[in-house]
Order: C-alpha cells, then sequence, then structure tokens
C-alpha cells in the first residue's frame, strides 16, 4: 500500500511538472514549425509569421474581448482595396470555376495558379453534391439578400478580407494576402450576385 502511495506522489509531481501554460505551448508549437516547415514552391516560409489580427485570434483562442475584435475589424476594412474602376461584378461563370477549384498556393502550384475552393466550406449551388459546412450555404445568395450596390460591396469586401466583418473568422483573406486576385474577386461577386448566376436559381 506504501508502495503504491508514493508512486501515485511520484505520478501527481511528474505531472504538475509536465502543465505548461498556454504561452508556453504556443511558442513550442511555433518552434517546431519553424523546424519542420520547409519552404517549397508557392509555399514560402513567410506563412509562419502570424500578423497582429492573427496573434490576437491565436492569444484569445479566437474570441477577442469585444473592444480588441472591433478594432481589429476596423484596421482590416480599411485595408481592403476595392477596384478602382468601380466595377464590383465579372463573370458568374469564371467565378464558378474559381469556386470550384481546389488549386492555388500550395506547395505544388505554380505561382499564377489560383482557385477559391469555395465547396471545402459552403454549399454554393443545388448542383454541387459535396460541400462543406465550416460556411454558412451561399445557396441564393443574391435572391435572399439582394442584388444591388451595397451587397455587391458587402460580398466583395467580405471575399477580399472576411476578418474585417469578424475578427477571427475562419475564412481566409483572399484578397488581403493575394490569393485571389481583384478580376477573380469580381468574377465571384457575380457568382453570389449576378440573378442568371444557378447560386440564384
Amino acid at each position: 500500500m506504501k508502495r503504491i502511495l508514493i508512486l501515485a506522489a511520484a505520478a501527481g509531481v511528474a505531472g504538475c511538472a509536465a502543465v505548461k501554460d498556454d504561452q508556453t505551448y504556443r511558442d513550442e508549437a511555433q518552434r517546431l514549425l519553424k523546424r519542420d516547415f520547409q519552404a517549397r514552391g508557392a509555399a514560402a516560409l513567410d506563412r509562419l509569421e502570424q500578423d497582429e489580427l492573427q496573434r490576437a485570434c491565436t492569444q484569445y483562442s479566437n474570441k477577442p474581448p469585444p473592444e480588441v475584435a472591433k478594432r481589429l475589424e476596423a484596421a482590416q476594412l480599411a485595408s481592403i482595396k476595392f477596384p478602382a474602376d468601380g466595377k464590383l461584378v465579372g463573370d458568374w461563370k469564371q467565378g464558378e470555376r474559381i469556386a470550384q477549384s481546389g488549386r492555388g498556393l500550395t506547395w505544388s502550384d505554380k505561382p499564377d495558379v489560383r482557385g477559391g475552393s469555395c465547396y471545402n466550406c459552403h454549399q454554393i449551388a443545388p448542383q454541387t453534391t459535396s460541400f462543406g459546412t465550416v460556411g454558412p450555404s451561399l445557396y441564393q445568395f443574391g435572391k435572399l439578400r439582394g442584388y444591388g450596390p451595397d451587397m455587391q460591396k458587402y460580398a466583395y469586401g467580405r471575399i477580399y478580407n472576411s476578418k474585417a466583418f469578424s475578427a477571427c473568422s475562419a475564412m481566409p483573406r483572399f484578397g488581403h494576402f493575394g490569393a485571389l486576385t481583384e478580376q477573380q474577386i469580381k468574377d465571384l461577386v457575380a457568382l453570389l450576385v449576378d440573378p442568371n448566376s444557378p447560386v440564384n436559381k
């Protein structure tokens, strides 16, 4: 019995010694990433560096205090570059190709290969038989929300930098990081707000 108590006490001490605070775990994870991640093709080492927003989302486990979230969102909103020509809507047919493409900025892609992979997180149209549910359904986006200038601007901004609307959104900042071009974002906006798009049928 005495031996069992000694072993239990030793295990408890070892367990306490193994407990680390969150920052220690984050620092260790970052160190391991930098040690093991190798730059290859379009996947460069700069992907390991967090900006202020990413650091805050990590620090607060994606739930920053309201005042922090509001400040971060304002900064992200100010960073959105809307088209100089004022046109926000492109070709929905091209937008559908981009939305359905799973390629883009991976280590095996050429630098100019870009895709939205939208179906990984959203239902796009009823014809899409396989889609993720991390993000809301985009089916009938324009039909339900409207096709006008305000909705076009919202859709463009949301695709360009979703963090402007929800600081720790799981949606990538496609325009902010250059994952999609201005024209590609316009084409995706068309997919969402063109009445003739399959999204709105």
